[in-house]
C-alpha cells in the first residue's frame, strides 16, 4: 500500500500527466499511477501497553479473502479493572475521502490509542480497502466484515473473547469514515441474524452531500474552508469509478434508510464542525433521526456542534480544547447507561430554541445539542500540521505543510504560534430563548449543555 509523507504536499504542482487533481488527497497520473498526499507515516503495533499510553495494541486480518485487516487497541488499565465485568466494543472507521489515510498511520493510531484510554473500550480500527483501485462499495464491505468478525459469539481472537462486551458495541467514524459507519449501521439493522446490536453510532463531521446545493454549502464556495465545494462535488463520482453521481442514496441517505436505523440503534451522535462545509448536511441527518425516533419509539440523539472549527480539527489539534471537549462528549456518550427498553417514559425535545416536556406513551427520548467552545490561546500542534495550513495555491484551495509556506504552526515539541483567530471561549446560554426568565447563566433549554472550561 503507497504511503506518501504529508510533507511532500509543499511540493505539490499540477503537470500535464496528472489526470485527476483531488488535492489535496490524491493526484492520478495518465499512466495510471496513484500518489497519495495526505497520508501520516505508519506506527507499528505493540503489545506492550507502557510503550503507548498504557494501550496495547495488535494487527490482526479480519478477511484472508479480501486481506482487510485491523488493529486491536486494548486499554490495560481499563481491562485490568473491570474484572468479569467485560469492555464495550468500538469499531472505529477513519476517514480520508474514501481514498487515503489509514488504520495503521500515526494520525489514526494516536487517535484511536485516545479513545481507547479515555473510554476504556477496546477498540477495532478497521483498515478497509481504498478508492480508486478499490472503488465503493469496497470499503462498505470491509466494514461490515469487521463488525460481524468483532461481535461473533465464535470469535478466537483472545483480546475480544477475554475483554469485549458485543452487547455494547459502538460504530464510531469521522468524515468518510462517518458515512461507512452509519450505512454498516444501516446494514447492521437490516440483518440482524449477522451481527449482535449496534448499542450506537457515532459520526463526526461524516461525509454527506447532495446533487443540490444547500445554501452553506453556497457559502463554503468562497475560498476559505478546508474542504472546497468543487472538490467534493467531484470526489463521490471518483470513488466509484463514475458509476454513481451527487444525487446517490450512499452520500444522500433515503428516509426509510433512517427509519430502519433507528427501529434497531437506540443511540446516535452527530458531530459537526461550525466552518465545515459538510456541516449542515450532517445537521439534517440529526434533525432526521431525531424525526425518526419520535415516530417509531424513541431513542437517543445528540448533536455536537465545536464553534470556530473546520473539518478534521480533532484529528490534526488532538491537544487543541475543542478537540478535548469533543473528545469528553464521545466518550461520554459510549459510557452513558444503555437506552431504556420501549416500556413507556418521559419524552424530551431541545433543539433549535424549542423546549417541552410532556408524558408519553413511548420510550426516552433524549435530544441534546451540545456546543463546544473555542480555545483562548494557541493549540500545540503534535503532528506537525494544522488545520489552519491552508492557502491558495494557483486558484485551488490546498492545504500546506507545517514546514515552510505562509503557517506558523510550531513544529512538533515546541510551543505553536498560529495566524489563526485568538477566540475566547465561548460563555453564557447555549442559542438563548429570549422569553427565559430563569437564573442569570442558566439554560433556557433542558438536555442542552454548554461547555464554558476545558484546561
Amino acid at each position: 500500500m503507497q504511503h506518501a509523507n504529508k510533507n511532500c504536499v509543499n511540493k505539490y504542482v499540477v503537470g500535464d500527466d496528472v489526470d485527476v487533481d483531488l488535492y489535496p488527497f490524491l493526484l492520478r497520473y495518465k499512466d495510471g499511477r496513484i500518489e497519495r498526499l495526505l497520508r501520516s507515516p505508519f506506527v507499528l503495533a505493540s503489545d506492550d501497553p507502557t510503550t503507548n499510553r498504557g494501550v496495547a495494541t495488535r494487527d490482526v486480518v479480519v478477511d484472508h479473502v479480501t486481506g482487510v485487516s485491523a488493529r486491536l487497541f486494548l486499554p490495560s488499565l481499563a481491562a485490568a479493572m473491570a474484572g468479569n465485568r467485560r469492555l464495550p466494543v468500538v469499531v472505529y472507521i477513519h476517514g480520508g475521502s474514501f481514498c487515503t489515510e489509514s488504520a495503521f498511520c500515526r494520525t489514526y493510531h494516536r487517535y484511536a490509542t485516545s479513545l481507547a484510554a479515555a473510554a476504556g473500550a477496546l477498540v477495532v480500527s478497521v483498515e478497509y480497502r481504498l478508492a480508486p483501485e478499490h472503488p465503493i462499495p469496497a470499503a462498505y464491505d470491509d466494514a461490515w466484515s469487521a463488525l460481524r468478525w468483532a461481535t461473533s459469539p465464535l470469535t478466537t481472537d483472545p483480546w475480544l473473547a477475554a475483554h469485549a462486551d458485543p452487547r455494547r458495541t459502538f460504530l464510531v467514524g469521522d468524515s468518510a469514515g462517518g458515512n461507512i459507519a452509519y450505512h454498516t449501521a444501516v446494514r447492521a439493522s437490516l440483518r440482524q441474524d449477522d451481527v449482535t446490536g449496534v448499542e450506537g453510532v457515532v459520526i463526526v463531521q461524516p461525509y454527506f452531500w447532495g446533487a443540490e446545493r444547500l445554501p452553506s454549502e453556497a457559502s463554503s464556495a468562497d475560498g476559505t474552508a478546508v474542504l472546497p465545494v468543487n472538490g467534493v462535488d467531484r470526489l463521490w463520482p471518483f470513488v466509484t469509478a463514475g458509476k454513481a453521481g451527487n444525487e446517490d442514496p450512499r452520500i444522500n441517505p433515503t428516509d426509510e434508510e433512517i427509519a430502519s436505523l433507528t427501529m434497531t440503534c437506540r443511540r446516535v451522535m452527530v458531530a459537526v464542525a461550525k466552518k465545515d462545509t459538510l456541516r449542515e448536511r450532517g445537521v439534517r441527518l440529526f434533525e432526521r433521526v431525531r424525526d425518526c425516533y419520535d415516530l417509531t419509539g424513541g431513542g437517543e440523539v445528540t448533536l455536537v456542534e465545536s464553534e470556530g472549527e473546520d473539518h478534521g480539527f480533532h484529528l490534526y489539534n488532538p491537544l487543541r480544547a475543542t478537540s478535548r471537549s469533543l473528545m469528553e462528549s464521545i466518550v461520554q456518550f459510549i459510557n452513558r447507561p444503555p437506552a431504556p427498553e420501549k416500556n413507556g417514559g418521559f419524552h424530551l425535545h431541545a433543539w433549535e430554541g424549542k423546549s417541552s416536556s410532556r408524558t408519553t406513551n413511548k420510550t426516552l427520548t433524549r435530544t441534546e445539542l451540545v456546543m463546544l467552545g473555542v480555545p483562548s490561546r494557541p493549540f500545540r500542534d503534535v503532528f506537525d500540521y494544522g488545520v489552519d495550513m491552508k492557502q491558495h495555491c494557483s486558484g485551488t484551495i490546498c492545504m500546506s505543510a507545517a514546514y515552510g509556506g505562509t503557517s506558523k504552526i510550531g513544529r512538533r515539541g515546541n510551543d505553536a504560534t498560529s495566524n489563526m483567530a485568538n477566540y475566547g471561549l465561548f460563555k453564557g446560554p447555549v442559542r438563548p430563548n429570549k422569553a427565559y426568565k430563569g437564573p442569570a447563566g442558566a439554560t433556557a433549554f433542558p438536555g442542552v449543555h454548554g461547555f464554558t472550561h476545558f484546561f
